[in-house]
């Protein structure tokens, strides 16, 4: 890549990503030679933003086959698979189980077998 001469590293060429859970992406670019990053390069870390939780690579920048620098950025957009952000449900149950519900007899108690 002209004017980059500086550079003390070798030219790799971009995978295809998109598609791919975040986790699986993040090896796949990594084996290649480049990282993926999110697009805000003010924000967060990529890895702050998709965890916890199942993401889907839905696109990438560059594109498959572009030539980089290794370690250079591959800017890439997702969303969440099955809808949620992996922090669970966070709704109390209903109905509220009885307070006896997993409640083991006391040794010794009328209530225990034996």
């Amino acid at each position: 890549m002209p004017g980059d001469a500086w550079r003390l590293t070798d030219i790799v060429t971009v995978p295809d990503v998109v598609g791919l859970p975040m986790e699986e992406a993040r090896k796949v670019a990594g084996a290649a030679g480049v990282v993926l990053t999110q697009p805000d390069s003010d924000g967060p870390p990529l890895a702050a933003l998709t965890w916890p939780g199942d993401f889907l690579v839905t696109g990438q920048t560059p594109g498959v086959g572009t030539r980089l620098w290794r370690w250079d950025s591959v800017v890439v957009s997702w969303r969440a698979v099955n809808g949620g952000d992996g922090a669970g449900v966070r709704e109390p149950r209903r109905p509220i189980p009885s307070q006896d519900t997993f409640a083991a007899p006391l040794p010794g108690s009328e209530t225990e077998t034996g």
